[in-house]
Parts: structure tokens; sequence; C-alpha cells
């Protein structure tokens, strides 16, 4: 699973995520991608099954690019523990996702197939996608 190579000595608040992504939002190394439609946090795990789904469904074909990464760190207590002691343990690693961000491109493999395993993949995520392709100017179809 994807995760930072290390830290800073603090740990992170939660934060909030408003607005649009205003970098990401174009499918620059493949002919297809995955575009985010609403926000949310996507768990290092979410991005693995759908990579997972992403490269079964085209048969080990083509290439994926991951566009995201989950650089925030969410901490948890351990059960039972009472009030007060500090912040907890980091637990696990998200990737904040605004609208409009590319999640995934894909390149190599045919139309249908990209979007069929776009499909699959976004049903592993905790936000709403669209399929997008690359911008086609002066490129005759």
């Amino acid at each position: 699973m994807l995760m930072p190579k290390r830290e800073k000595f603090r740990r992170q608040h939660r934060g909030r995520n408003r607005g649009k992504a205003w970098r990401g939002q174009e499918v620059s190394f493949g002919e297809y991608g995955m575009k985010a439609v609403n926000c949310g946090w996507i768990s290092s795990r979410q991005i693995e099954a759908a990579r997972v789904a992403l490269t079964r469904h085209m048969k080990r074909q083509g290439k994926v690019w991951i566009r995201i990464f989950p650089h925030k760190s969410l901490t948890e207590h351990s059960a039972e523990t009472r009030m007060g002691g500090g912040k907890g343990a980091p637990s696990e690693h998200v990737a904040v996702v605004k609208p409009g961000a590319i999640l995934f491109e894909v390149d190599g493999v045919t139309e249908a197939v990209a979007k069929e395993a776009m499909r699959l993949a976004s049903h592993k995520l905790p936000v709403q996608t669209h399929f997008v392709y690359r911008d086609r100017k002066g490129v005759p179809e």
C-alpha cells in the first residue's frame, strides 16, 4: 500500500476540504482518465483496491498511472482509552481529493476496455467519478 517514507515531527489536523482542485485537472500521461466529481478522503487501501480492479480488467495490458498519493495521516486512540493523553498514534494514510482532480489514467487499451475498467475501479472509491478523455485538439479521429 502507498504511504509516505517519513513524516514530520507533528501529527496533522483534519483540516477542511473545500473548493475545487487547481492542479492535476487534465489527463497528462495516458489517453483516458478518471476524474473526481466531489471531495473526500481516499485511503491507501481504497487506492490499491481500485488499482487492482483496473489492472485485472485490462488483463495487465496497457499502462496505469495513479495520480493521487496518501500524504495525510489519520490518528486513532486504542479502544477503551480514557480522555486525555494527547493525540493518538497514526493508524492510516489518506489522499485528500477535491472535485476536478484526476485520480487514475490509462493508456494502451481500447476505449471500451478503459471505460469498463474505470467503472469497476470507481466502485472501490468513496467519491463519485467521471470517465474523461485526453484533449484531442487538432487530432483527426
